[in-house]
């Protein structure tokens, strides 16, 4: 999946974990700073794309510095499918 596309799943699966329609999203999109997440919005997040993507997420692995925005985010995403 390209890097597009996964900017287009995330922002599809942010506006289900937080009940609402999320503004435009790119890959400099702070998931903390710009769209307020918490760690427990972050858990659902992954766990909505576990569902749509079909990775699987170690929540004993799971580092925060991934969270910092979308690219971050897809950067680890990308680091799961390689293992």
């Amino acid at each position: 999946m390209d890097r597009q596309h996964m900017v287009g799943t995330i922002q599809s699966a942010l506006s289900g974990v937080l009940e609402r329609e999320v503004p435009e999203v790119s890959e400099e999109t702070r998931f903390f700073d710009d769209l307020h997440l918490d760690s427990t919005s972050i858990l659902e997040l992954l766990m909505a794309l576990e569902e749509e993507v079909g990775f699987t997420v170690d929540p004993e692995e799971v580092d925060m510095d991934d969270f910092v925005s979308v690219a971050t985010f897809i950067n680890y995403l990308e680091r799961l499918e390689t293992t």
